[in-house]
């Protein structure tokens, strides 16, 4: 299966994505000296969409007319040999459709809107608007989404369970600051295949920046998923979930009525204790408290939660770890919700993993609501909020730009 995990395509990623608009693209792509003018003025204004090389000088190589969108497409190449297209961002990858025709319907795909519905409503096949969608998931997720912040240092993982082809998978999801990091399907939950799996964000975030690594990661306590991450990352420090633990005890208590109550207060006010002194006795006085007033498997998950003081103490050492699983479920209800709207998952693994990966740059990109952007100084997007930035007032637009060069910094080596 370590085939299917590359990430990038045999070529590389050479398709540098320019913020100009329509008119005057198509006024300045056939001047030679307007055209290097307008792309001088991009690389000033926004470098970190182009080859790290760049400044020290291009060329132009070649033009091409599209015959799908009877645009001109201009290629350079760099002092290094190296060739790259310039695209514009009112056009999609490989140039199958205009961006604004496309982007009501990608946003609706947030949401799990089918592709015959898509089709039905804005015309096409419903293959095509599969296609169109899957398209992003070739993109650097790690890369396009951090184009202007740094690699959160604590993040939290987990495994969705999703059928594909009747059979189950696991989606190995990474979430930071709020972002999809990751969504890498795997043949099972065992540490080999999420190794794997979690392996693509490592090779993402480094080549991102080179030896980067999380300082925290927190996770439900499978031991697969706790195992693959220490062999990706020796030194991250895995977290344990405080919310799941929680879960077992209220899936067995919450018929107890007044004292399920008391339960939960006792439990949550160990949780929110100010300081890991605070939390061990407040778990001693919970322990005691359930020896004497609870009984049977709702005492054994209390008192289990308690047995665990030292794994849950651990926390308190990284003041910005994450010591529930909050934020990734926000993330997963989205994801859930957008599998089962779409009759799980099909095809071969390859066509899968373009199919989780889109789903988590559309999910980054596409905008909140706009009280929730109100409630966030009015950055429309998890990826505009982490970045602090935004290349375009569409959202897919601002897509595209931000997986300029596919989203990497490091090409690979390529024929031209």
């Amino acid at each position: 299966m370590a085939e299917l995990l590359a990430t990038r395509s045999s070529r590389g990623h050479r398709t540098i994505c320019l913020p100009i608009a329509e008119d005057a693209y198509r006024r300045i792509v056939s001047i030679p000296s307007e055209f290097r003018h307008a792309i001088d003025d991009c690389f000033q204004q926004s470098p970190e969409l182009f080859p790290a090389n760049f400044a020290h000088g291009y060329q132009f190589k070649d033009v091409r007319m599209s015959a799908k969108r009877g645009v001109l497409i201009r290629r350079l190449i760099l002092s290094d040999g190296r060739a790259y297209s310039l695209r514009p961002s009112f056009l999609m990858p490989y140039l199958t459709a205009r961006t604004e025709d496309v982007e009501g319907p990608l946003f609706l795909r947030k949401f799990g809107v089918p592709y015959w519905a898509l089709a039905r409503v804005f015309g096409d096949d419903p293959m095509s608007w599969y296609r169109r969608e899957c398209t992003l998931g070739r993109f650097s997720v790690v890369g396009t989404t951090l184009r202007q912040a740094e690699l959160p240092a604590h993040l939290l993982a987990d495994e969705h369970h999703q059928a594909l082809d009747g059979q189950k998978v696991s989606i190995a999801t990474t979430v930071g600051a709020g972002c999809v990091l990751g969504a890498e399907p795997a043949r099972t939950a065992g540490a080999d295949d999420l190794k794997a799996a979690y392996g693509v964000f490592q090779e993402e975030a480094r080549d991102l920046a080179p030896g980067s690594a999380p300082v925290t990661v927190s996770t439900d306590g499978w031991k697969g998923t706790r195992a693959a991450w220490k062999a990706l990352f020796p030194g991250v420090v895995l977290l344990l979930c405080f919310l799941h633990a929680w879960l077992k005890i209220r899936d067995r208590a919450k018929h107890l009525k007044e004292l399920f109550a008391e339960i939960s207060r006792r439990v949550w006010e160990a949780y929110h204790a100010p300081d890991r002194r605070s939390f061990g006795q407040r778990l001693r006085r919970l322990r005691q408290w359930a020896a004497d007033h609870l009984a049977g498997v709702v005492r054994e998950k209390v008192l289990d939660l308690c047995g665990k003081r030292e794994a849950w103490s651990v926390a308190y050492q990284h003041p910005g770890g994450h010591r529930t699983s909050t934020m990734l479920d926000r993330q997963m209800r989205g994801m859930n919700r957008y599998f089962d709207h779409g009759q799980h998952l099909h095809g071969s693994l390859a066509a899968c993993r373009r199919h989780c990966r889109a789903w988590a740059l559309v999910w980054n990109f596409a905008p909140w609501h706009p009280a929730t952007a109100r409630a966030n100084a009015d950055w429309r997007s998890p990826a505009e909020r982490l970045n602090r930035h935004r290349y375009h007032d569409c959202w897919l637009h601002n897509l595209l730009i931000s997986a300029s060069l596919g989203g990497y910094r490091c090409p690979l080596p390529q024929n031209q």
